[in-house]
């Protein structure tokens, strides 16, 4: 009796034993697993946001590093220098875009020559199947295929037709109504707007 009584309760030790550890164990893998993939998404963020501060007022723009990675290099990297810092939008036209970053723009003496300038070099298109000129999307100008340097346009417009001439390589978050604002105001010959519309400094996040 005495040795039934043991092997009983060797038993239940046993079984008690491997309920705790299965416990324990689905207890901490669960934790873990949620955990992983927090940092997974961490790890996967690599957007950039840059603010362009106009005398109409700011606008913010979601980058898309991931898409085009060589065209939103250049643009961060000539922010970064201030090459933007003083460049007006020297186009505007309702109904489909403002298009600015010609550094010419910056000497009204050089008027006849505003929108051929750039940075003094030129660079390949980066056209994927996301490529879509929606309205509020940012996209390089360029005079051909991989002719990209510094210029580019804002669309207010889903300016469709453009999807495999134009990189787009970006979004507006937040300060479409300066888009707007700007895309309104008068303009004159060459679709110039009548006052000046300055890029007064850009900030990258």
């Amino acid at each position: 009796m005495k040795n039934t009584t043991v092997i009983i309760f060797a038993l239940l030790l046993v079984v008690g034993a491997g309920v705790l550890f299965y416990v324990k164990s689905t207890g901490n893998s669960a934790p873990a697993e949620k955990l992983e993939k927090k940092d997974n998404l961490n790890n996967n963020k690599t957007m950039s946001i840059v603010t362009l501060h106009t005398n109409k007022g700011d606008i913010e723009i979601e980058l898309f590093v991931d898409r085009t990675p060589n065209t939103v290099a250049n643009f961060t990297k000539l922010a970064g220098e201030g090459f933007y810092n003083g460049v007006k939008f020297h186009r505007v036209i309702p109904g489909f875009m403002i298009q600015g970053g010609d550094p010419l723009t910056k000497d009204d003496s050089k008027v006849a020559l505003w929108g051929t300038g750039g940075p003094g070099y030129s660079f390949a298109d980066e056209i994927t199947p996301e490529n879509k000129n929606d309205i509020g999307t940012i996209s390089m100008a360029n005079a051909g295929p991989n002719t990209n340097g510094s210029q580019f346009f804002i669309n207010t417009a889903a300016n469709n037709f453009l999807d495999g001439k134009h990189t787009v390589f970006g979004r507006v978050v937040s300060g479409m109504e300066t888009v707007s604002a700007i895309e309104n105001i008068p303009t004159g010959e060459a679709d110039r707007p009548l006052n000046p519309v300055v890029i007064n400094t850009v900030t990258i996040k």
